[in-house]
């Protein structure tokens, strides 16, 4: 369970974010691709963009750069999901690609198993396979990303209507009840349940960006450091389809993406 801590000044600092963040969705729609768990409310986006991908040419792409990039792991590095991406993708991609080398080089460290399958990962550091990487994101973002950007807009509009209500009604404290089931508040805790999350993580007066998610699938994400601008990822609630037959356990729906590794579905804040 991680444990975010807050204070006074870390409640009146909390904010909810108006549009999804392009980079975080990028991530979150790539694992889709790497999984069959919650196929079933992503099956419509999953058909339209595997095949998007495959007439533009961008599919051998996705799965040599991109997969291996953002793999469906305990972790993945942070620089790849930047606070500035909230301002759009260019602001983010420009973030990606002004990171230090020697960051880059030791949050690719982190991800070692994928790195020695892929050993091009450390050579991120470069900033021409760096561009390289911020091209075929944009392609990505252009391909299966923005075609349903007026769909993800609207069922963010209508968690942020929740939200407000709850706001209005409690406050802070109300906003940050009404995250249920998937986090417990627990004045001045708000607990967020999932077996590969753990730890402490004290806001410290810097207040928290709630940012919910269209492709995140049922557990909440967080950055891996500590030090870095406090963002917690949710994901949208999907309806279940009332066919049973489209459900993520019919191993003749469909097949996953994966890049090389085993892989789990969400990021703790420590490595």
């Amino acid at each position: 369970m991680l444990r975010i801590h807050f204070t006074e000044v870390d409640l009146a600092r909390t904010r909810l974010a108006s549009r999804p963040d392009p980079l975080w969705e990028i991530a979150s729609s790539l694992h889709r691709f790497q999984t069959r768990r919650g196929r079933w409310a992503y099956s419509g986006w999953y058909r339209s963009a595997a095949h998007r991908l495959t007439e533009s040419g961008l599919a051998p792409t996705v799965r040599s750069l991109l997969l291996p990039a953002f793999p469906r792991a305990a972790y993945y590095p942070d620089f790849l999901t930047p606070p500035e991406s909230q301002e759009g993708l260019a602001a983010g991609i420009e973030a990606i690609l002004a990171t230090p080398p020697d960051r880059v080089l030791r949050e690719v460290a982190l991800v070692a198993d994928t790195a020695r399958h892929h050993p091009w990962l450390p050579r991120l550091a470069e900033p021409e396979q760096r561009r390289t990487l911020a091209n075929a994101l944009r392609a990505y973002h252009e391909t299966a990303i923005r075609p349903y950007e007026e769909q993800m807009q609207a069922r963010i509009d209508a968690d942020r209507a929740v939200r407000a209500r709850a706001f209005l009604d409690g406050g802070a404290e109300g906003l940050l009840s009404s995250l249920a089931p998937r986090m417990n508040w627990r004045p001045p805790v708000l607990e967020v349940e999932h077996h590969m999350v753990g730890g402490d993580l004290h806001l410290n007066g810097r207040g928290l960006v709630l940012l919910p998610s269209y492709f995140i699938w049922h557990s909440p994400v967080t950055l891996a450091d500590p030090g870095l601008p406090p963002v917690l990822v949710y994901p949208l609630l999907h309806k279940a389809p009332p066919d049973p037959a489209h459900g993520a356990g019919n191993p003749r729906s469909t097949r996953c993406w994966g890049a090389h590794g085993r892989r789990s579905c969400s990021r703790p804040r420590t490595a």
